[in-house]
């Protein structure tokens, strides 16, 4: 018997069903979710099948109604965005802190305990004459023929030397670790405040205990102009987060997402399709989208990408528009193309679009994203008006190492992409 090769408009219905279906239940559990987390991941699972329908209506058009497809689709890619901003502000807070940490240094070794025991005398060794311990404090020995201070201080008419030292004031300030931050899926959370606290320290007084030194989980302390750096990213991307929140969760309620997922629903269980969709090879589609992809690439600079330590990436970094940086541009539409093509693999074969080298690709162009946006919001904090020197210092440096980040992921991109499939001589 001569196999039987199912229909191609029947396969992408039934690609385009099973997304539906993942929206509708991830649809169900946001609203049933009772812990912060929950919600997340089912926001996560909702942009996750919006944006695969979105792309299949896209790439595919031609096979299904030209009016519903374009419809529907621009609604889902809306869904998708508004979804993503507050996820995205959260991951972009956490690696400026994250670098921030890093650029301080390693932590700083641990300071003994007030009970630690003492060390053990050498054997042999001769005991005190006073019998006191070894390590017990001693009154330091007199220099023969010195006057005594509080003898010569009366004779000179000058206070002591311990009473002329006036005590000195420290300012230390601390940001949290990451992982020490409240939950950050509380609307109104603003965690990390800025601590100053002014600590008169005298020359017999011990190391301040830790904790309060802002190392805590084995980081270093920061300097002042890095944790005010902190403070203010967090305080500007905190309420970013939360505007955020509150745009999603307007959008989820309104009218116009409700009519979305009623044309989800009905997608669920019935695909339109165009009325020459019968036997049409959907193979054309996706080649479409991968030349896109491939005249994307070739648009690129990548024999300056393949070239390590080039600082392209810093290129304008001083440029006071406040605008994207326009070099990041190309490589945020290939992101996009890639993505594309991914998604238009998994239609024609489920394992296609998990392409170990495809994937490597996506990755790397996923965190030029991240780096670019997160250099981005460095730079608009540093723009901040009546800020200190160090404060303005601290988030040039953490600009420019995100830039670096930018710079390697190109490079990473570049060796994904021209790296030839598994299996080839």
């Amino acid at each position: 018997m001569v196999p039987q090769h199912p229909d191609p408009a029947d396969v992408l219905a039934r690609h385009l069903r099973a997304r539906a279906t993942e929206f509708l239940r991830a649809l169900r559990l946001h609203r049933g979710a009772a812990a912060p987390e929950d919600s997340a991941e089912a926001a996560r699972a909702l942009r996750r099948a919006a944006r695969r329908i979105s792309a299949a209506l896209y790439t595919f058009q031609p096979v299904l109604d030209p009016a519903w497809s374009q419809t529907l689709g621009p609604e889902l890619a809306w869904v998708s965005g508004t979804l993503s901003q507050e996820d995205a502000c959260a991951t972009r807070l956490t690696r400026l802190l994250e670098a921030l940490h890093r650029l301080s240094g390693p932590a700083a070794p641990t300071a003994p305990s007030a009970g630690a025991r003492p060390a053990p005398r050498t054997p042999g060794a001769p005991a005190p004459a006073d019998g006191a311990p070894p390590d017990a404090p001693r009154p330091a020995t007199p220099v023969p023929g010195a006057p005594a201070p509080a003898r010569a201080s009366r004779a000179t008419g000058a206070p002591p030397a311990t009473a002329r030292r006036t005590p000195t004031a420290t300012v230390t300030a601390t940001v949290p670790a990451p992982g020490d931050r409240r939950a950050e899926d509380e609307p109104g959370a603003v965690a990390g405040r800025l601590r100053a606290e002014d600590v008169a320290r005298t020359p017999g007084q011990g190391p301040r205990p830790e904790g309060r030194s802002g190392a805590g989980g084995g980081r270093a302390p920061l300097a002042v102009g890095a944790a005010k750096a902190g403070a203010l990213l967090e305080r500007q991307l905190t309420l970013a987060r939360t505007r955020a929140h509150s745009a999603a969760l307007q959008a989820l309620g309104s009218a116009r997402f409700h009519a979305v997922a009623d044309q989800v629903a009905v997608l669920a269980s019935e695909v339109p399709l165009a009325k020459a969709a019968g036997g049409v090879d959907l193979r054309p589609p996706a080649d479409t989208a991968r030349e896109r992809l491939v005249a994307a690439v070739a648009a690129l600079p990548l024999v300056t990408a393949g070239s390590p330590y080039n600082a392209e990436a810093l290129m304008h970094g001083l440029s006071p528009d406040p605008a994207p940086h326009p070099q990041d541009a190309p490589w945020h539409q290939v992101r996009l193309l890639l993505r594309l093509h991914r998604y238009a693999q998994e239609v024609l074969d489920p394992a296609a679009g998990d392409d170990p080298g495809l994937r490597a690709a996506g990755e790397a162009l996923d965190r030029h994203r991240d780096a670019a946006e997160a250099a981005a919001a460095a730079a608009q904090a540093a723009r901040t008006p009546r800020i200190a020197p160090a404060t303005a210092y601290a988030l040039g440096v953490l600009h420019a190492g995100q830039r670096h980040e930018v710079e390697a992921a190109r490079y990473a991109f570049q060796r994904a992409w021209q790296k030839p499939p598994a299996g080839t001589p």
